[in-house]
């Protein structure tokens, strides 16, 4: 059986994405349960391979929100020696979690 696999173009990274798979990605406007088509598509495999020049026409995937959240906290401390200078400063970075469902190549 041939997975096909397909790598898309989210807000400057690539993302390597499956039927079926879960994927994190940066924060979407979207509710749980909506339905999210990502159209920027640089590679389709499986058994016929497609690969765009830079984008592969009329290849779509699409997925379901499932949920939004936060990861886990970063910390961030920055310091200056001998100069009596710190900060203690901690990030969580917005998410939200798609499973893919169909892909049409």
């Amino acid at each position: 059986m041939q997975v096909c696999t397909q790598l898309l173009k989210l807000d400057g990274k690539q993302i390597k994405v499956a039927a079926g798979e879960t994927v994190y990605i940066e924060k979407l406007n979207l509710e749980a349960g909506e339905t999210v088509t990502f159209d920027k598509v640089l590679f389709v495999g499986g058994e016929d391979v497609k690969v765009g020049a830079p984008l592969v026409e009329g290849a779509t995937v699409t997925g379901t929100v499932e949920k939004q959240g936060k990861q886990k906290k970063i910390t961030v401390f920055r310091y200056k020696a001998k100069k009596n200078y710190h900060r203690k400063l901690g990030h969580r970075q917005p998410y939200t979690k798609v499973v893919i469902g169909e892909i049409n190549a």
